[in-house]
């Protein structure tokens, strides 16, 4: 009898189960970019067109309408304030491995 011992870990995302396998990468997509940060980034853009359109007057007003912290809004626009080589570098996933967002 031959016996094959697999380590991972199974942990709840969602309502889904998530195995996670040594040397495995989470939070990337098929390009290998890190989806969190990316997400993250969009979001902030997103966010900064809606204030300078005028859509939304205050950073308070914004994060009332998101139905989120605006301590939170406050920290992600700070993305937008990265320089252009960084944001690409984070959407083509060759950014530093130190720089993530939490999941």
């Amino acid at each position: 009898m031959l016996t094959v011992s697999v380590p991972l870990a199974v942990r709840q995302r969602g309502g889904r189960k998530l195995v996670v396998t040594p040397g495995t990468m989470l939070n990337r997509g098929p390009s290998g970019a890190d989806i969190t940060l990316a997400k993250a980034l969009a979001r902030a853009f997103r966010w900064l067109r809606l204030m300078e359109t005028g859509r939304h007057g205050t950073l308070n007003e914004l994060a009332a309408a998101e139905k989120l912290n605006s301590s939170y809004v406050s920290r992600l626009l700070r993305l937008t304030l990265l320089a252009p080589d960084i944001v690409e570098a984070i959407l083509v996933d060759r950014q530093s491995a130190r720089m993530t967002l939490p999941g």
